[in-house]
């Protein structure tokens, strides 16, 4: 990935970004919707989590949609960019404490490239 910042940018206010899409699509909907497999309760998990972690300079957003629905519930982990699917509480520890905290991957739970 391509770093954009420039020198005299002032730094980062976050670390770690991770953003959950919350987009909610209507029942039937054939791409489905990362709210309706939970993703909501996910996020609210996350954020107590991160925090229960003692996780410095981390935010937990909602996100609108990301347009991996149909992959979902999804998040996307910034500055990197990595993309994870998430489906229970398991899953979001897996990906605070092994990727947030100690700086790896979850490989089993990564998306494929778009």
């Amino acid at each position: 990935m391509t770093d954009h910042r420039l020198a005299d940018d002032p730094p980062p206010y976050f670390d770690t970004h991770i953003f959950m899409c919350c987009n909610r699509r209507p029942d039937g909907h054939p791409r489905g919707s990362c709210a309706a497999r939970g993703a909501d309760a996910l996020r609210d998990y996350m954020k107590a989590r991160a925090n229960a972690l003692g996780l410095k300079r981390v935010r937990v957003n909602q996100a609108g949609c990301l347009d991996r629905c149909e992959l979902g519930p999804c998040v996307v982990i910034y500055p990197e960019g990595v993309w994870y699917k998430v489906e229970s509480p398991a899953d979001v520890d897996a990906v605070l404490e092994r990727h947030v905290r100690d700086g790896g991957r979850v490989p089993e739970l990564m998306l494929p490239a778009g």
